[in-house]
């Protein structure tokens, strides 16, 4: 037998139920144990000793005084000479224990209870001296509270309460699970959800957006794949079948073939560089200025170099060579296309930092931005002719901020040309 549910809806109701039940328990007991026994406990001696004070008068032959007591204490007096009760009285009764036991120890006589529960009604019978039989009368509310009986009730409908007002929103919560197991069971058979948005909690929706998240990664990675393919045998069956005529044809010079050589080299390069992706690398503290720096002017000798840094730059974990190979592809792309100029700036805040690479070159038109950052796709015809270059050099600048949480854009610079912003956080 299963005693643990396996829906997540009745798993989360067990447990908000169960410790509020169990705490309830513990309060009833504790608590309300005790308070009954010193409640009880203090009815029972009272009426105990109305009932010996008058039965002390009856014994002094004082029955008028004993009738005004009764009276005065709202107790039913009257003298039998022989009663018909039940065979089994009630002294052990859970009302009338302790009241059995005060009048023992009290009257030093036998006494004998009866408890109506029809009419809520109390009668303690008990023997005169003149052998006669004294029955005083009296509700049972006089010597047994109900007190406890209501607060248990009230624990219990309290318990049920509960259980209305957090269904709701439990179902809304598992409702939202659901969704997402839906979503995720479509995501993995190559299929899209129409219509899902995230919803529920802020956990349950940075879930279902980091699962929205995952699955564009995942789409582009397979979309990025078969653009390698295409690519791969589109670029490289130009230069072989040009360089399997020259062969045949013997009009081919050494140098011709091996320029060709080397732009397959250096496509293959590319391709097989992209294919790899990141090693693991361990995060260690970084400054980026001195990077920039070294990268620029490694990448761009021959032009003007601007920068605009912070005077104490942030510091923050990344992986030191995933960022040099991203921002050695975007400098080095705005160092083949500048003019003149490329200008760096470092923005720094509490939460990130901001750098921005600027050329002064023919820029990209805002339709084509999108075009640029997918892998193996080359905008000669924007950027300028003959650049060479295999199409992969800002897809691996923006996997790589990415993989660190970031964000790349390519916007229009002042300058007149390409300005890439990338933010990482701290």
């Amino acid at each position: 037998m299963r005693l643990i549910p396996r829906s997540f809806l009745w798993r989360t109701i067990l447990m908000v139920l169960i410790p509020l039940i169990i705490a309830q328990i513990i309060v009833a007991n504790v608590f309300f144990g005790n308070h009954w026994t010193r409640v009880h406990g203090t009815m029972a001696r009272t009426f105990a000793g109305e009932i010996t004070s008058m039965m002390n008068l009856m014994d002094a032959d004082q029955d008028t005084a004993a009738t005004m007591m009764a009276r005065d204490t709202g107790i039913n007096v009257t003298t039998h000479d022989h009663l018909n009760r039940p065979k089994h009285n009630d002294n052990n009764s859970h009302e009338a224990g302790m009241l059995a036991d005060e009048l023992s120890r009290r009257l030093k006589r036998p006494a004998n209870i009866y408890i109506d529960k029809g009419r809520r009604l109390l009668y303690v019978d008990v023997p005169t001296l003149d052998g006669k039989i004294a029955t005083f009368g009296t509700s049972l509310y006089r010597i047994y509270s109900t007190s406890t009986e209501v607060f248990i009730i009230w624990l219990l409908g309290s318990i049920l309460i509960v259980s209305v007002l957090i269904a709701p929103f439990i179902i809304m919560h598992t409702r939202s699970i659901r969704r997402i197991a839906r979503a995720a069971g479509n995501f993995g058979r190559g299929l899209d959800a129409p219509g899902f948005v995230p919803t529920g909690s802020k956990e349950i929706r940075e879930a279902a957006t980091a699962m929205i998240t995952m699955k564009e990664r995942l789409n582009r990675y397979n979309r990025t794949r078969t653009d390698m393919l295409n690519a791969v045998s589109h670029d490289l069956k130009a230069p072989l079948t040009r360089m399997r005529l020259a062969v045949e044809t013997g009009g081919a010079t050494p140098d011709e073939l091996l320029r060709d050589i080397d732009r397959m080299s250096e496509m293959v390069n590319g391709y097989l560089a992209f294919a790899r992706g990141e090693m693991p690398e361990i995060e260690q503290t970084t400054e980026l200025p001195a990077m920039l720096i070294r990268i620029a002017r490694d990448a761009a000798p021959d032009k003007k170099i601007i920068t605009e840094f912070p005077d104490v730059p942030a510091q923050f974990y990344a992986r030191p060579m995933a960022l040099a190979r991203a921002f050695g592809n975007i400098i080095e792309n705005a160092a083949r296309f500048a003019t003149k100029k490329i200008k760096i700036t470092e923005i720094d805040t509490t939460d990130n930092v901001t750098v921005i690479i600027e050329d002064d070159g023919p820029g990209i038109p805002d339709d084509r931005k999108a075009d640029a950052m997918r892998p193996f796709v080359r905008l000669d015809n924007a950027r300028g002719n003959d650049t060479g270059g295999t199409g992969l050099g800002l897809s691996i600048a923006q996997t790589a901020i990415e993989n660190h949480g970031g964000q790349m854009f390519l916007e229009n610079s002042d300058m007149g040309g390409l300005r890439v912003r990338i933010i990482l956080p701290i």
